[in-house]
């Protein structure tokens, strides 16, 4: 009897040919790979963390969603894709009446503002190729808005003042963009006469893109 085998692939993902047979992926444990998708890319290392604010210290955002104005973002390059999971905003200040936020991507990465060094999922894990900027007051600078070219993932509004309402908003799509690079993803997050202050992050996935394409 020959004895059954899986493929070990954990560090890397290995891209079949259409129409073809491939092993069975396992991981290091000898264990088949059943589990879902994005507790499998937790644990290969390929889930990156973007976060605005540390304790007691928020951010304080735009007056207003302004084109081409960011507060976060996460950009890939040629041959890498990107797939935004989650997004969480937590207003810590919200002075104003009307507040928005919204997440979006284009196909020209950002140009300016802060730049951030996404956190691994995976403890210890390896460092992104992607990069991620995190900047106040829609300090990320990102390219112009067009309906033909800007895909809108997420949008959130709350006409009243705080109080009335909670003061969060959480974003865990059913069916996540893929985001093929070059791409950006970018976070936009605002208030009507008064920049809010928040906390903020989102999590994505980094894989080659001829995983994908």
């Amino acid at each position: 009897m020959t004895d059954q085998r899986i493929f070990v692939a954990h560090d890397t993902l290995e891209a079949a040919g259409e129409q073809t047979w491939v092993a069975q992926k396992g991981n290091k444990l000898g264990y088949a790979v059943a589990m879902d998708f994005y507790t499998q890319m937790a644990v290969e290392g390929r889930i990156f963390h973007v976060r605005a604010g540390t304790i007691s210290v928020p951010v304080v955002g735009d007056v207003l969603i302004t084109d081409t104005a960011a507060e976060m973002s996460a950009d890939a390059a040629l041959g890498t894709t990107i797939i935004p999971v989650s997004c969480n905003i937590n207003f810590n200040l919200a002075a104003a009446t009307l507040f928005e936020s919204a997440g979006k991507s284009v196909a020209t990465v950002s140009s300016a503002g802060t730049a951030f060094v996404p956190l691994p999922v995976l403890a210890g894990g390896p460092a992104a190729t992607t990069t991620a900027r995190v900047a106040a007051a829609g300090g990320v600078t990102v390219t112009g808005e067009l309906a033909t070219t800007t895909l809108r993932h997420f949008s959130w509004g709350q006409p009243i003042a705080a109080g009335a309402w909670n003061t969060w908003y959480d974003w865990a799509p059913r069916t996540p963009p893929i985001l093929v690079g070059p791409r950006c993803f970018y976070v936009q997050i605002a208030g009507d006469t008064t920049g809010p202050s928040y906390f903020a992050s989102f999590e994505y996935i980094e894989i080659p893109s001829v995983n994908v394409s």
